[in-house]
């Protein structure tokens, strides 16, 4: 168990990432010094700078602050992301550093507090920021660590006065087994990861670890998934506990009707688009409804939840273009983006701009990711943005732009754009690497 009590300084090793960003800002918030590296300087940076934190982009010892050179009193957090050859990753193991990862510190970070955990391969931080906007909008002052910039909260951090937490409980690299839950929501086990798991089974196997940390009673899960859980639910079911009923489309926002365990729940509004964002907020009405909030407090806040950043973002919507930007980057999630586009702009001509996330991720689902995309009218591909991972012989964006059936398609480059979208009509951009870097050009190009 980490012990904080002697602990003046954290150092991040990956501090952009949005995990990370969000430990950084509670111990910003609770009056520790806090530095850290990372390759590149973005937007997350940029704001945890402006809010103090001391951060460097060069993997050089000589760029540690003098303070965080005392074993003693420095605790260093690191990302998983982090390649053990890093050269401050070694600086701070052989000096006998308290190392820990970031899922570690998450777990004592929440440990004594009431934890309301959302897992899955999809969904997760769409439904544990809005499960902590609906607490938080009811009177229960929630903390809330998530994996994206909640809209409503303009952060990834919500700091609360109640003891009550809300926790996206990540599945890379078996963090989540480091939480210690009191309720638990399970959205979806899809393939994902197979470079720490081997297999979709073995996956399957440590979401089953992770919900055995509650009892059934105590877990929310998706209807049909193989895990035994009191209560499930879904969309339009006749058997799930909470469901979405009646759904239908007014003045372009989604309203339902939520049946739950005593009673239905009517015209629930929600703007955020994609049916699978209708799912998502009955998701949140579970876990809202068992923490004592009533259905009409569940459904007001769900009406004004915003969504978040980088989550079917629509950045420009006039006579001549719609740009939406959206952080999917798995087979499912793209099918997902795709319809829901289709959905919305039924007639139009459909752009995607994707980049691959992942050498082992693009290997794994090659065949799934091309059947995704060849769903679009045009597919623009990026080169695959390797993150942790060496690249894979044979594994590249070319291959995977041979098996898409799209009408059009093509290889790009980053400096390509925003030119290369001139004449799109309704575009998306999808991907989890640095394809963000590409919204502010492609949103000004358009709207000139």
């Amino acid at each position: 168990m980490i012990k904080l009590e002697n602990i003046k300084h954290i150092y991040f090793l990956g501090i952009g990432g949005i995990g990370m960003s969000a430990i950084a800002r509670y111990f910003v918030n609770n009056n520790y010094s806090v530095a850290g590296y990372d390759k590149n300087s973005s937007d997350i940076t940029r704001s945890l700078e402006a809010e103090s934190c001391r951060i460097f982009y060069q993997d050089d010892l000589s760029f540690i602050p003098e303070p965080f050179t005392n074993t003693d009193s420095v605790l260093v957090i690191y990302t998983p992301a982090i390649p053990v050859t890093n050269n401050l990753f070694q600086h701070f193991k052989k000096k006998g550093f308290t190392l820990c990862k970031r899922a570690e510190i998450l777990g004592a970070i929440t440990k004594k507090s009431h934890c309301l955990a959302i897992a899955g391969t999809h969904g997760k931080t769409t439904i544990s920021s809005m499960l902590a906007y609906i607490l938080s909008e009811n009177a229960i002052d929630c903390s809330a660590f998530l994996g994206g910039l909640a809209l409503n909260f303009n952060s990834n951090l919500r700091i609360g006065s109640a003891n009550i937490a809300v926790v996206e409980a990540d599945e890379f690299d078996r963090s989540f087994l480091q939480l210690h839950p009191n309720w638990v929501l399970l959205s979806s086990m899809d393939a994902d990861h197979l470079d720490i798991y081997g297999t979709e089974s073995g996956l399957k196997e440590t979401f089953k670890l992770f919900t055995d940390k509650v009892t059934p009673q105590n877990l929310v899960v998706r209807e049909f998934l193989d895990i035994e859980s009191k209560y499930t639910y879904a969309l339009e079911s006749v058997t799930a506990d909470f469901s979405a009923q009646n759904i239908r489309i007014e003045s372009g926002r989604y309203k339902f009707d939520v049946r739950y365990p005593k009673g239905i729940c009517e015209n629930v509004v929600s703007g955020l688009p994609g049916i699978h964002n209708v799912e998502n907020a009955v998701a949140a009405f579970a876990m809202a409804y068992f923490q004592g909030v009533s259905p009409p407090g569940i459904s007001s806040a769900i009406q004004s939840f915003l969504g978040v950043k980088r989550r079917f973002d629509l950045h420009v919507k006039t006579s001549n273009h719609i740009y939406i930007d959206d952080y999917a980057h798995h087979p499912k999630e793209i099918e997902m983006a795709l319809r829901s586009a289709r959905d919305l702009y039924p007639k139009r001509k459909l752009t995607v701009v994707f980049q691959p996330h992942l050498y082992t991720r693009t290997r794994d689902f090659i065949d799934d990711f091309a059947s995704a995309l060849s769903a679009a009218d045009q597919v623009l591909l990026l080169a695959i943005y390797p993150a942790r991972e060496l690249p894979i012989e044979g594994v590249n964006s070319s291959a995977l732009l041979a098996k898409i059936s799209a009408k059009q398609k093509g290889l790009y480059k980053m400096d390509a754009f925003p030119e290369v979208i001139a004449d799109t009509d309704v575009l998306l951009t999808l991907g989890a690497g640095d394809i963000d870097t590409l919204i502010k050009p492609i949103k000004e190009y358009l709207t000139k």
